[in-house]
């Protein structure tokens, strides 16, 4: 990303092909899409980049066997098939999960029924990817679940990812080839022709109160779950129905999982996820209606996590789990389109394209952004009359690894590669002594905080800790006794005086506490965190 913000906002007085409203994964990758295809694109993005559900997402790659059962084919089949792409594309980043699917007497779904499934899993992803697994076999790879009533299980293979920074390497790439990408930098009215079409939008740089009219040929509406607000500004209906997902993080040696679990949940039978994920253990997650404004962060609520905790406590009974070995939670708002089911998981999880004075690509899955993309530009290049004349990049040439990476051990060069591409050798060689060096109790190197620092556009302390690294999940209270440490690498590197320094050090403390923090679930009746099977309430929280 572009260091310079200044030179950035310059350029927005040119003409442009494309302009995308939205800097999370939809919106990432049509940029990367229009880029490839040889147009000139800019991206607008009201917050921070990857700051709504692209950050908050469960982390999955996956192509939902879940959507198999109910009958959404074709959104496995994209999710199956992307994944493969993900795989080979962003090796450190996109990384295969090995999962058990435990088999107990009574479940909801039965045997025969997941080994079908699991059989057309393997077909669309064109290689085998399960096997059968005894009860031994099951406790072998996961030791503390339930053994009562255990029949075996399945054994498969789906991936895993750090989804802001998935959307952050594809905003990278895309800049790097020319594109341009504002964060805090709402979209506050479209520019329109007199006939009625729209010509272009009006921004306003949250960071340095200044306005400008970007024109372009085409603007795309890929806010996820703002998109009906623009929508409405040209007298159109709402369409999204907004469900929210909240998830439970746990230190990985109080909740230990070396593979991923799934789960039906105990009371209602909805299938649940429990995942390693950067030394966490990560337990989602919810469905339920969100009926609160879009201005304040999501929170999880007491009865999603009396919810997720019955679960844990359902299928590890021996662990002794409770809300109060919660590290951290998040929540998510996904933006589905509504067609009036009940039941909100029942609703279909495929995208949607409104050709309509404004051009709105939402719904989907953080797996399938790239089929959104390409089908949303196939729209664009009908308004503006040429054909797709880009090439899909060839197969990058085996090179030598640059010295500044042979330094580091396998596992940790496999992880700058991943998350920071072509620059991570550039990360390595401006790293000062000590930096390659992890910080203790995370995988995030010292270095990996003075890059995201100096370079990939950080306005608020949240945005660093939150989404370049992720140091307020790995570490108790949001990193707060990392804090002054990190003033040392921090406060130069963005030229912020003490004031500042507090000042968002407040603001920081502030959003955690309120949106992330495990105090959230206090709510809990003691006794209901020891139920084991409780299902939320009805209609949700």
């Amino acid at each position: 990303m572009s260091p310079d913000r200044t030179s950035a906002w310059a350029s927005l007085a040119e003409p442009w092909d494309v302009v995308i409203i939205g800097g999370g994964i939809t919106g990432a990758g049509i940029l990367q899409e229009a880029v490839r295809q040889g147009l000139r694109a800019a991206l607008l993005e009201q917050g921070d980049f990857a700051s709504g559900t692209s950050s908050r997402s469960g982390k999955l790659v996956h192509g939902g066997l879940r959507y198999l059962k109910q009958g959404q084919v074709r959104v496995t089949w994209h999710s199956v098939r992307e994944r493969e792409r993900l795989l080979r594309q962003m090796p450190g980043l996109v990384n295969s999960l090995a999962l058990v699917l435990p088999c107990y007497r009574g479940d909801p779904v039965g045997r025969h029924l997941l080994d079908v499934g699991m059989i057309l899993y393997d077909a669309m992803a064109m290689r085998r990817n399960h096997r059968h697994l005894d009860p031994a076999g099951l406790r072998t790879l996961a030791p503390h679940i339930r053994p009562d009533r255990l029949q075996g299980g399945f054994w498969y293979l789906d991936a895993l990812t750090d989804d802001a920074r998935l959307v952050l390497r594809i905003i990278d790439g895309a800049v790097a080839a020319g594109a341009v990408a504002l964060n805090y930098a709402p979209v506050e009215d479209l520019c329109r022709t007199r006939s009625g079409a729209v010509e272009g939008v009006v921004v306003r740089d949250l960071v340095t109160g200044r306005t400008a009219e970007v024109r372009a040929r085409v603007v795309i509406n890929a806010a996820g779950v703002w998109a009906d607000s623009f929508r409405a500004r040209l007298g159109k209906r709402p369409r999204l129905r907004l469900l929210r997902g909240s998830h439970l993080l746990f230190p990985g040696w109080r909740l230990p999982v070396a593979v991923g679990i799934n789960l039906f949940h105990p009371g209602d039978g909805r299938p649940l996820y429990v995942l390693p994920w950067e030394g966490l253990t990560l337990v989602g997650t919810t469905d339920v209606d969100h009926r609160e404004g879009l201005d304040a962060e999501p929170r999880i609520h007491p009865s999603e996590g009396e919810y997720l905790l019955t679960a844990v406590r359902h299928l590890f009974p021996s662990l002794d789990i409770t809300a109060e070995d919660v590290q951290a939670t998040f929540s998510g708002v996904r933006p589905v389109v509504g067609t009036g089911k009940k039941d909100p998981s029942q609703e279909p999880r495929d995208y949607a394209i409104w050709d309509e004075e404004l051009l709105t690509v939402t719904g989907g899955k953080l797996t399938t952004f790239g089929v959104m993309a390409r089908a949303v530009m196939a729209r664009a290049r009908r308004r503006l009359g040429r054909r797709d004349t880009g090439r899909a990049a060839p197969a990058a040439a085996q090179r030598p690894l640059p010295a500044e990476l042979e330094q580091l051990d396998d596992a940790r060069r496999l992880r700058l590669v991943g998350r920071y591409g072509a620059q991570a050798a550039v990360l390595v060689r401006s790293a000062r002594p000590g930096e390659l060096e992890a910080i203790p109790g995370t995988n995030t190197l010292w270095a990996e905080v003075r890059w995201a620092a100096e370079r990939e556009n950080v306005v608020h302390l949240d945005d660093l800790l939150l989404r370049r690294v992720r140091l307020g999940f790995q570490l108790p209270q949001g990193a707060a006794a990392l804090l002054e440490q990190l003033r040392g690498i921090v406060q130069p590197a963005l030229g912020w005086d003490d004031a500042r320094w507090q000042a968002e050090v407040e603001r920081y403390r502030q959003r955690w506490s309120l949106a992330y923090s495990p105090a959230l679930l206090a709510g809990i009746p003691d006794s209901a965190q020891k139920s084991q099977a409780r299902a939320t309430p009805a209609g949700g929280p």
